[in-house]
């Protein structure tokens, strides 16, 4: 089994207009493909990304807030999973809940290892 990232992205536009409980509701359909992820045994881990932070730049490390851009393309989380290869990482991603917005992205990525560079 290999580790794979699992980057969130989307527009949080949309979710700062849900009712107490949608958020509640959202919330229980993340936690539930968390646990089936879990139950299966392929979950390493993964949070949420607090939008602010601060983008260090290049060799004059130039630091700026950040980092900023267009909602859709908004960082949310990660989570690592391990599966067999990128199409089974792909098979567990299908049921992200971030896919339900007509914004939302799961980029999938595996994760190489230092001796594997």
């Amino acid at each position: 089994m290999k580790d794979y990232l699992l980057l969130f992205r989307g527009d949080d536009t949309e979710r700062l207009q849900l009712s107490p409980e949608e958020i509640q509701a959202d919330m229980q359909r993340w936690q539930d493909w968390i646990a089936g992820i879990a139950q299966a045994g392929q979950f390493v881990g993964g949070e949420p990304l607090d939008p602010g932070g601060k983008v260090l730049h290049g060799v004059t490390k130039k630091l700026t807030d950040g980092p900023f851009m267009e909602g859709k393309e908004m960082l949310g989380g990660y989570l690592i999973i391990k599966a067999r290869n990128i199409d089974e990482a792909v098979q567990l991603s299908q049921g992200c809940p971030m896919l339900a917005s007509p914004t939302g992205s799961v980029e999938i990525r595996q994760i190489n290892t230092m001796s594997n560079m």
